[in-house]
């Protein structure tokens, strides 16, 4: 998905390019400031992530009221149910996410939760936190007994890829507005119990998973954001 969005974004400021050179150059005239141009920003980032991105109902939100917006700013409605519309789609979207995710506990989560509820009070855990920043975190053949993961407007990258284990391991993950990235060796098992409104966690590697002596249990929970387990092999 990587490739595909930067393909896509690669076409979209080519485009851009194309119309500015051909209406300098006389070629054609294409007028990009009509009214409510301002809601291509949150248009076209919305449509892109709705084609490329795994967790889409952010990106469906968003889209939905970047096209009211522009309704509104065409005079095809005011801004007032405009701005009710949204809220209203917003309110439906997280009620039916609420519910879907409410429905579909698998096995995988009761699992999780219990070794969390086993291995949490670990005193070894360790702590990451990025708030309005960055924060990086690598092992280099030292013993991984756990973390708990924060990311609010920021991002926060842990790499166990030259980690050592000794038993099975707990990591509590939360992201808000913001991007936590977990990078693994081949040789652990990962299982995720993700609890997000509009966004989500996901097992990326590439290489061969389910095998390992030992695992790693993420307890994932959020909104607007995006938890991401990879490996060496992930680009």
């Amino acid at each position: 998905m990587n490739k595909l969005r930067a393909i896509i974004w690669g076409l979209a400021i080519i485009t851009l390019g194309v119309i500015f050179g051909g209406n300098a150059l006389g070629v054609f005239n294409i007028d990009i400031f009509f009214e409510g141009w301002w809601t291509l920003f949150i248009i076209v980032p919305s449509a892109i992530s709705l084609i490329t991105e795994k967790q889409r109902f952010a990106s469906l939100v968003f889209l939905s009221a970047g096209v009211l917006l522009l309704l509104a700013a065409q005079n095809v409605m005011t801004y007032e149910v405009a701005g009710k519309v949204i809220l209203a789609v917003f309110l439906v979207t997280a009620g039916l996410m609420i519910i879907f995710r409410g429905l579909i506990h698998s096995n995988n989560d009761k699992e999780v939760e219990k070794k969390v509820q086993d291995l949490e009070n670990d005193k070894a855990m360790d702590s990451q936190t990025a708030i309005f920043s960055g924060s990086d975190r690598v092992y280099n053949g030292e013993v991984f007994s756990g973390a708990n993961l924060v990311a609010v407007f920021g991002g926060a990258e842990l790499d166990l890829i030259n980690a050592k284990f000794e038993k099975d391991t707990v990591i509590k993950a939360f992201c808000l507005f913001g991007g936590i990235d977990i990078k693994v060796p081949e040789d652990v098992q990962v299982k995720i119990k993700s609890g997000f409104i509009f966004g989500g966690a996901s097992d990326d590697r590439k290489g061969e998973t389910g095998k390992g002596k030992y695992t790693i249990y993420v307890d994932a929970a959020g909104g607007f954001g995006g938890i991401s387990v990879n490996d060496k092999k992930s680009k």
